[in-house]
């Protein structure tokens, strides 16, 4: 779940009453909850994933290094748009074997080109004219995700691939980490995310 007044600017074409909204007391301020789900990481479109697309405002989409492939990016990019639920780009480390939950010492350079790609590729296939989907933030996802909330220089690494990417796009990252600020700081609209149970595993 993705708070903030921000999170809005997740959605494309959904009603406001999708979203919980809070009014705060003694304010006119009202916070909107985004329901996000990361899907497309299995061998094609599940019943899972579509199902799933009835209860969330954002998706959040496998790029391919973790799981995923184009084919299934498309169809899951179709569904998505079909539902006025927001795109966005599931990036990892390249590690398909390890489904990205294994950290890898990658350098600077490498790791920021593997997100401009993996957010270049999944531009390209909901831009194609079947689809016709805009892709408005991105989200990191397993080891690379946890490592960016504790280790500065993953961080950075994160921030300045997102802060490259033309048109401008979100970054998802966990609340109450150093990444919300120095991505804000940098430019970017970051929103911080937090999970449905405190039980549950963070970096998913």
């Amino acid at each position: 779940a993705l708070f903030g007044r921000k999170c809005r600017r997740l959605r494309h074409g959904r009603d406001d009453s999708a979203f919980g909204a809070v009014r705060h007391a003694n304010s006119d301020r009202v916070a909107w909850i985004d329901l996000n789900a990361d899907l497309g990481e299995a061998d094609n479109l599940t019943p899972t994933d579509v199902a799933v697309l009835d209860s969330i405002s954002s998706a959040s989409i496998a790029c391919g290094f973790h799981a995923g492939s184009q084919e299934v990016m498309r169809a899951t990019s179709v569904a998505v748009k079909a539902r006025g639920v927001a795109i966005g780009a599931h990036v990892s480390y390249r590690d398909r074997a390890g489904f990205g939950r294994r950290e890898l010492e990658v350098p600077p350079d490498q790791l920021t080109a593997a997100i401009e790609e993996q957010v270049a590729l999944l531009r390209q296939v909901a831009g194609e004219a079947e689809v016709d989907a805009e892709v408005t933030y991105v989200k990191p996802h397993g080891a690379l995700y946890n490592r960016m909330g504790r280790d500065p220089d993953t961080a950075s690494m994160v921030i300045e691939a997102v802060r490259r990417c033309d048109p401008p796009v979100m970054l998802l990252a966990q609340a109450g980490t150093d990444v919300v600020g120095r991505g804000r700081d940098a430019g970017l609209v970051v929103v911080g995310e937090a999970f449905s149970s405190p039980a549950a595993s963070p970096g998913p």
